[in-house]
C-alpha cells in the first residue's frame, strides 16, 4: 500500500510538471498580446513596457516558466491580466468550491439513480423493462449537455410557468432553486454510464460459480443478490467514482457558462476570451491535480475493498 501511494505521488509530480509546461507553452505561443488586450484603446508605450515588465513578459520564455513553477511550489498561481494584478489564487478560490459543490451534488444524484437502475435491469435481463431502461440510460449518456439544457428549459417553461407554478431560474447562483437544472444536466450522462456499468458488472458476477453454489445451498435469492453478488459487482463502480467526480468538475465548463454559475469553468471560459493566460494556467493546474488525486484515492479505496489487489 505504501509503495503504491509513493509511486502515485511521484507520478503526480511529473504529470503536473508536464501539464504546466504544455499550458505555459500554448499561452506563450498563442497569437495576440494580452497586455494590449488589457490596455484596450490606450497606446502609451511607456505604460505598455511597464506592464510587460510587471508581469515578466519581457524575459525569455524559459525564465518565465521557471519563475512560474517556483511560484507554484509556493502556492502562488501568478497575477491576472484581466483583473489588473489580482492574484489568480484569489480569483479561482471561490470558483473551485462552487464547482466542487456542484460536481459533488451531481455525483451523489447519479449514484443514487444510476446504481439502482443498473440493478433493476440486471435482475430483469432481456425483458422489456430491461430494454426500455437501458434505452433511456443510453439516451441520457449520449445527449450532449448543450442539447439537454434547452430541453430542460423548455420543459421548465411549459410544465411550470404555463401552469402558474414557480418556475426554476434559468441562470444564476445563490439559491437552492439554482441547483436543480445544472445538477440534472451534469448528472444525466453519469447516470446512464453508471447504470450500464452496474448492469454488466452484476450480470457477470451472477454467472460466477460461487453464486450458483449459494443457490444450491438454499440461500434466499435476495440475500444472494444484495449481500454476496452486489458487493463484488460494485468494485468496478468504485474505480470510476473518482474519475467521475473529476469529470463532473472539469466537464462543467459548458454547464457553468450557459447557467452563469461562477465556478472555475465559467471563470476559465471568461479568461480565454480575455487572453488571461495566468488564470487559464491556474485553472488547468487545479483541475489536473484534482483528476490525479481522485485517481490516487480511487486506487487506494479499491485496494482496501479487494484483497486480491493487496496480494498482487
Amino acid at each position: 500500500m505504501g509503495q503504491l501511494i509513493v509511486r502515485r505521488l511521484i507520478s503526480l509530480v511529473f504529470v503536473i510538471l508536464g501539464i504546466t509546461f504544455l499550458t505555459f507553452i500554448v499561452g506563450y505561443l498563442a497569437p495576440g498580446d494580452p497586455i494590449r488586450v488589457m490596455m484596450g484603446p490606450r497606446r502609451d508605450e511607456q505604460i505598455y513596457a511597464n506592464l510587460r515588465h510587471l508581469y515578466g513578459l519581457d524575459q525569455p520564455w524559459h525564465v518565465q516558466y521557471v519563475k512560474y513553477v517556483s511560484g507554484l511550489l509556493r502556492g502562488d498561481l501568478g497575477l491576472s491580466y484581466r483583473y489588473q494584478g489580482r492574484p489568480v489564487g484569489e480569483i479561482l478560490g471561490h470558483g473551485v468550491w462552487v464547482s466542487v459543490k456542484l460536481g459533488g451534488a451531481a455525483l451523489l444524484l447519479s449514484l443514487a439513480i444510476g446504481i439502482p437502475a443498473g440493478i433493476f435491469s440486471a435482475l430483469r435481463q432481456d425483458t422489456w423493462l430491461d430494454r426500455a431502461n437501458m434505452a433511456l440510460m443510453l439516451a441520457l449518456f449520449s445527449i450532449p449537455s448543450f442539447v439537454l439544457i434547452p430541453v430542460l428549459r423548455a420543459l421548465n417553461f411549459f410544465l411550470l410557468y404555463k401552469n402558474d407554478l414557480p418556475a426554476l431560474p434559468a441562470a444564476g447562483w445563490g439559491r437552492p432553486a439554482h441547483w436543480v437544472m445544472p445538477v440534472l444536466v451534469l448528472a444525466a450522462a453519469n447516470v446512464g454510464y453508471l447504470a450500464r456499468l452496474t448492469r454488466s458488472s452484476l450480470l457477470e458476477v451472477l454467472r460466477q460459480d460461487y453464486i450458483r453454489t449459494a443457490h444450491a445451498k438454499g440461500l434466499r435469492p435476495r440475500r444472494i443478490t444484495y449481500v454476496h453478488a452486489l458487493r463484488n459487482a460494485l468494485l468496478p463502480i468504485v474505480t470510476v467514482i473518482g474519475p467521475s467526480l473529476a469529470f463532473l468538475v472539469t466537464g462543467a465548463f459548458v454547464v457553468e457558462s450557459l447557467f452563469a454559475i461562477p465556478g472555475v469553468g465559467f471563470i476559465a471560459v471568461q479568461a480565454i476570451g480575455q487572453r488571461d493566460y495566468p488564470v487559464i494556467q491556474g485553472a488547468t493546474v487545479i483541475l489536473a491535480t484534482a483528476v490525479v488525486l481522485m485517481n490516487l484515492l480511487t486506487d487506494i479505496a479499491y485496494s482496501l475493498l479487494d484483497p486480491r489487489v493487496r496480494v498482487s
